[in-house]
């Protein structure tokens, strides 16, 4: 691990949801094709090659991305480990939401990516701890929570009673 600070929760740095998709893009394509440039990262996402730029100028600030004198793109040290933060946040929560909530394999993903940079490190260690207690032993799990939720008939009734928590 860097002597640098790693991004614990996005409210700490400001990673953005995109930010986080750039740093996948470059490395999954360092992975596959061994190089990462603007143009790939474009066509990867979408976008246009000036967007991508201007993204990128964000994150080489952050300290994040790299680029050499040929224009390749590579993850910093600092980069390298928040993209392993963000696809172990991704597949924690895939799996949770898909074996623990039984939510649909497509819901789980698209809601797996969407979370995956907004967790701080505190709350991934927790859920992997519980996904490791689980696959250790399910039927020894025994869950607790301070959570009324069985004061309410539905989802529906809880939805409507909500007036917030003390942590709102």
């Amino acid at each position: 691990m860097s002597d640098k600070k790693v991004i614990t929760h996005t409210s700490d740095n400001e990673l953005t949801h995109s930010m986080a998709h750039y740093l996948l893009t470059i490395h999954k394509l360092k992975e596959e094709k061994g190089y990462a440039r603007v143009t790939d990262i474009a066509k990867e996402l979408g976008l246009t090659k000036g967007s991508v730029s201007t993204a990128l100028n964000n994150l080489k600030k952050r300290e994040l991305v790299l680029e050499d004198e040929s224009k390749f793109l590579s993850l910093s040290e600092l980069g390298h480990e928040e993209v392993h933060r963000i696809l172990s946040v991704r597949t924690l929560m895939y799996y949770f939401m898909k074996d623990i909530l039984g939510v649909e394999d497509g819901v789980a993903h698209k809601d797996s990516c969407l979370v995956e940079h907004l967790l701080s490190d505190e709350t991934r260690k927790g859920l992997f701890k519980f996904m490791q207690n689980v696959a250790k032993d399910p039927k020894k799990i025994k869950l607790k929570t301070e959570l009324q939720a069985d004061s309410f008939k539905n989802h529906e009734e809880f939805l409507e009673a909500q007036k917030g928590d003390k942590y709102l």
